[in-house]
Protein backbone atom coordinates (compact mmCIF):
# COMPACT_ATOMS: atom_id res chain seq x y z
CA UNK A 1 0.00 0.00 0.00
CA UNK A 2 0.95 3.75 -0.20
CA UNK A 3 2.46 6.20 2.36
CA UNK A 4 -0.93 8.10 1.96
CA UNK A 5 -3.47 5.15 3.01
CA UNK A 6 -5.38 6.31 5.72
CA UNK A 7 -4.06 3.72 7.93
CA UNK A 8 -0.64 4.09 7.06
CA UNK A 9 -1.07 7.67 7.81
CA UNK A 10 -2.52 6.50 11.52
CA UNK A 11 -0.06 3.91 12.18
CA UNK A 12 2.98 6.52 11.78
CA UNK A 13 1.84 8.98 13.55
CA UNK A 14 0.95 6.90 16.56
CA UNK A 15 4.29 5.27 16.07
CA UNK A 16 5.68 8.72 16.20
CA UNK A 17 3.85 9.69 19.42
CA UNK A 18 4.92 6.79 21.62
CA UNK A 19 8.63 7.41 20.49
CA UNK A 20 9.40 4.56 17.69
CA UNK A 21 11.06 6.74 15.02
CA UNK A 22 9.98 5.67 11.38
CA UNK A 23 12.62 6.94 8.35
CA UNK A 24 11.92 6.33 4.71
CA UNK A 25 14.75 5.00 2.71
CA UNK A 26 15.47 2.46 0.43
CA UNK A 27 15.87 -1.11 1.56
CA UNK A 28 18.35 -3.48 -0.33
CA UNK A 29 18.31 -7.19 -0.07
CA UNK A 30 16.06 -9.52 1.80
CA UNK A 31 14.03 -7.91 4.59
CA UNK A 32 11.95 -10.09 6.83
CA UNK A 33 8.48 -8.74 6.10
CA UNK A 34 8.62 -6.25 2.42
CA UNK A 35 9.17 -2.67 2.38
CA UNK A 36 9.86 -2.92 6.17
CA UNK A 37 13.26 -2.96 7.87
CA UNK A 38 14.58 -2.90 11.59
CA UNK A 39 17.28 -0.52 12.12
CA UNK A 40 19.17 1.27 15.13
CA UNK A 41 16.20 0.59 17.07
CA UNK A 42 13.22 2.00 14.25
CA UNK A 43 11.96 1.23 11.22
CA UNK A 44 12.60 1.89 7.95
CA UNK A 45 9.90 2.16 5.27
CA UNK A 46 10.65 1.72 1.57
CA UNK A 47 8.21 3.40 0.10
CA UNK A 48 8.88 2.40 -3.65
CA UNK A 49 8.04 -1.19 -2.42
CA UNK A 50 4.69 -2.86 -1.61
CA UNK A 51 3.77 -3.22 1.98
CA UNK A 52 1.06 -3.70 4.29
CA UNK A 53 0.40 -1.12 7.01
CA UNK A 54 -0.54 -3.73 9.89
CA UNK A 55 3.25 -4.87 9.39
CA UNK A 56 4.62 -1.80 10.39
CA UNK A 57 2.81 -2.54 13.64
CA UNK A 58 4.35 -5.78 14.01
CA UNK A 59 8.08 -5.06 13.35
CA UNK A 60 7.00 -2.06 16.06
CA UNK A 61 5.88 -4.80 18.52
CA UNK A 62 9.24 -5.95 18.52
CA UNK A 63 10.95 -2.78 18.87
CA UNK A 64 8.62 -1.86 21.84
CA UNK A 65 9.02 -5.24 23.76
CA UNK A 66 12.58 -5.13 23.17
CA UNK A 67 14.81 -4.73 26.36
CA UNK A 68 15.65 -0.94 26.63
CA UNK A 69 19.00 -1.63 27.04
CA UNK A 70 19.24 -3.61 23.81
CA UNK A 71 16.94 -1.75 21.80
CA UNK A 72 18.91 1.41 20.03
CA UNK A 73 21.18 -1.26 18.20
CA UNK A 74 18.41 -3.59 17.18
CA UNK A 75 19.05 -4.00 13.68
CA UNK A 76 17.34 -7.67 13.42
CA UNK A 77 14.70 -9.40 15.23
CA UNK A 78 15.46 -12.72 16.76
CA UNK A 79 13.28 -15.97 16.49
CA UNK A 80 12.75 -16.34 20.04
CA UNK A 81 8.84 -17.61 20.47
CA UNK A 82 8.00 -15.41 23.44
CA UNK A 83 9.60 -12.34 21.45
CA UNK A 84 7.21 -13.21 19.12
CA UNK A 85 4.06 -13.29 20.49
CA UNK A 86 4.27 -10.55 22.88
CA UNK A 87 5.03 -8.32 19.25
CA UNK A 88 1.76 -10.38 17.87
CA UNK A 89 -0.14 -9.42 20.97
CA UNK A 90 1.31 -5.89 21.17
CA UNK A 91 0.33 -4.92 17.53
CA UNK A 92 -3.31 -5.99 18.22
CA UNK A 93 -3.20 -3.79 21.41
CA UNK A 94 -1.73 -0.73 18.98
CA UNK A 95 -4.37 -1.44 16.21
CA UNK A 96 -6.96 -1.28 18.92
CA UNK A 97 -6.02 1.73 20.33
CA UNK A 98 -6.01 3.74 16.58
CA UNK A 99 -9.08 2.00 15.36
CA UNK A 100 -7.46 -0.03 13.32
CA UNK A 101 -9.71 -2.94 11.93
CA UNK A 102 -8.40 -6.60 12.62
CA UNK A 103 -8.09 -7.60 9.05
CA UNK A 104 -5.49 -5.24 8.28
CA UNK A 105 -3.54 -5.76 10.72
CA UNK A 106 -3.33 -9.57 10.57
CA UNK A 107 -3.88 -9.47 6.54
CA UNK A 108 -4.53 -12.47 4.41
CA UNK A 109 -1.08 -12.73 2.97
CA UNK A 110 0.96 -12.55 6.50
CA UNK A 111 1.45 -15.02 9.42
CA UNK A 112 2.34 -18.20 7.51
CA UNK A 113 -1.05 -18.39 6.63
CA UNK A 114 -2.56 -17.83 10.21
CA UNK A 115 -3.68 -14.79 10.14
CA UNK A 116 -7.68 -15.61 10.40
CA UNK A 117 -7.38 -17.48 13.69
CA UNK A 118 -5.11 -14.77 15.12
CA UNK A 119 -7.95 -12.91 14.00
CA UNK A 120 -10.43 -14.65 15.14
CA UNK A 121 -8.36 -15.35 18.73
CA UNK A 122 -7.44 -11.67 19.64
CA UNK A 123 -10.92 -10.40 18.63
CA UNK A 124 -12.62 -13.47 21.01
CA UNK A 125 -9.87 -12.21 23.96
CA UNK A 126 -7.79 -15.49 23.39
CA UNK A 127 -5.25 -14.34 21.49
CA UNK A 128 -1.00 -15.51 22.22
CA UNK A 129 1.18 -13.12 24.04
CA UNK A 130 -0.21 -11.21 26.94
CA UNK A 131 1.24 -12.73 29.57
CA UNK A 132 4.79 -11.69 28.00
CA UNK A 133 3.51 -8.16 28.12
CA UNK A 134 2.30 -8.76 31.47
CA UNK A 135 5.78 -9.98 32.55
CA UNK A 136 7.64 -6.97 31.00
CA UNK A 137 4.77 -4.18 33.01
CA UNK A 138 3.17 -3.45 29.67
CA UNK A 139 -0.31 -5.04 30.36
CA UNK A 140 -2.22 -6.83 32.52
CA UNK A 141 -4.21 -10.68 32.15
CA UNK A 142 -8.04 -9.78 33.77
CA UNK A 143 -7.23 -11.86 36.55
CA UNK A 144 -4.00 -10.07 37.75
CA UNK A 145 -4.58 -6.02 36.78
CA UNK A 146 -6.01 -5.22 40.10
CA UNK A 147 -3.00 -7.01 42.00
CA UNK A 148 -0.54 -5.63 39.57
CA UNK A 149 -2.26 -2.27 39.45
CA UNK A 150 -1.80 -2.63 35.57
CA UNK A 151 -4.73 -2.05 33.25
CA UNK A 152 -6.71 -4.96 31.29
CA UNK A 153 -4.99 -6.28 28.12
CA UNK A 154 -5.46 -4.83 25.24
CA UNK A 155 -5.68 -1.60 26.98
CA UNK A 156 -1.71 -0.82 28.03
CA UNK A 157 -0.21 0.78 30.46
CA UNK A 158 3.22 2.03 28.56
CA UNK A 159 4.10 1.14 24.99
CA UNK A 160 7.56 0.49 25.26
CA UNK A 161 9.50 -2.01 27.61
Amino acid sequence: MALDHPDTIRILAFLGEIGIPVARGAITGDSFLPGIAVRDGGLVLDPAQRFYPGDLLHEAGHIACTDPARRPTLCEVESDPGEEMAAIAWSYAAARAIGLDTRMLFHADGYLGGSEALAVAFDNGRGPGPPMLQYYGMAAEPHQAEKLGLPVYPQMARWLR
